[in-house]
């Protein structure tokens, strides 16, 4: 492969750079995670994805490749959808509620896999939360899958499932700036399709091409702005959240943009153990689950066939779960 071809293309700057077609943009990205590409070269067309931005078709193809060497798990048998959430983001400002929400659905019996990096380097990852509730992180596919049919709930490093990306991902800590992996992992999908994703970004802009794609991929997901890059809805002002599947996009519940009334009561800090024991304190009963996550919480439920339908979905969670 001409890698300096391909870097003539990309590198010509923002105005003057030229697009990959989504089959060009599939074989490179597969170079890429095998470790074809020789690291002067990788650089140079990470760096110049970075400066002219990815296109649809293009993220279309990395996907494509990269779900193609991704690590699959077996859906647990029934009706329902495993909720697949990524988490790559960590919490430096608030904390990070990603675990309960993963906690919270398997109190419904909803099959969760949660994938990720294990340390934050300065964040509080959901790795490092879990672990307060003694879930550690699996070391193996096989490991996980076991973990999964038996618990329910299964964290996963993202170098078991997709060594390829964690080697994208690692690229940040030499080159200095974010790649085309960092939107890639949170559109990945273990069960090959079969999954309801929870797919978060943190800018409009991001946003809106995770949504082309994923609509482009047929995936089944529900997508809304992320809280410091983390799914989870924030729980002081809800985002919108958007239900893709079958090639459509259904509103669920529109953004908020009114003043607050009242603060929800929240972790007083955002290190593991302070977020961990109230998360104990909101799955015993003894503090509101905020209504945001509440709403997400409902999402979750109709998306993933768990409900009938939406509004059934709510009024489960205003009846059972801890609101």
């Amino acid at each position: 492969m001409n890698y300096a071809h391909f870097i003539r293309e990309l590198g010509r700057g923002s105005e003057g750079a030229r697009n990959l077609s989504l089959e060009d943009a599939q074989q490179l990205y597969g170079a890429m995670l095998d470790g074809g590409v020789p690291e002067l070269e990788l650089g140079a067309i990470a760096i110049a994805l970075r400066v002219k931005c990815e296109t649809v078709d293009e993220m279309i193809g990395f996907l494509a490749a990269s779900n193609e060497r991704l690590y699959a798990l077996r859906c647990p048998p029934g009706r329902v959808r495993p909720v697949v959430i990524p988490t790559y983001n960590g919490a430096r400002k608030g904390a990070n509620l990603t675990p309960l929400l993963a906690l919270l659905l398997r109190r419904f019996a909803i099959p969760v896999l949660v994938h990720g990096l294990i340390e934050g380097y300065g964040r509080v990852t959901t790795a490092q939360i879990f672990r307060e509730f003694g879930l550690l992180p699996s070391a193996s596919q096989s490991q996980a899958q076991q973990s999964l049919d038996e618990n329910g709930l299964v964290f996963v490093p993202l170098s078991v499932i997709s060594p390829g990306l964690n080697g994208q991902l690692a690229l940040r800590s030499r080159l200095g700036l974010r790649n085309s992996a960092h939107s890639l992992v949170k559109m990945l999908d273990p069960f090959k399709g079969n999954s309801l994703l929870l797919a978060a970004a943190t800018h409009p802009d991001y946003l809106d091409t995770m949504r082309e794609v994923l609509r482009a991929v047929g995936s089944h997901a529900l997508l809304l702005r992320g809280t410091e890059g983390e799914p989870f809805a924030n729980p002081k002002r809800r985002p919108r959240i958007e239900h893709l599947h079958d090639g459509v996009c259904d509103m669920l519940f529109e953004a908020e943009h009114d003043s607050l009334k009242t603060l929800p009561h929240l972790p007083e800090d955002c290190d593991a153990k302070t977020t961990a024991d109230w998360m104990r304190r909101v799955l015993s009963g003894e503090l509101t689950l905020p209504p945001p996550l509440a709403n997400q919480l409902a999402c979750c439920l109709y998306a993933s066939g768990y409900a009938d339908d939406f509004n059934q979905a709510k009024a489960i969670v205003a009846v059972e779960a801890v609101v």
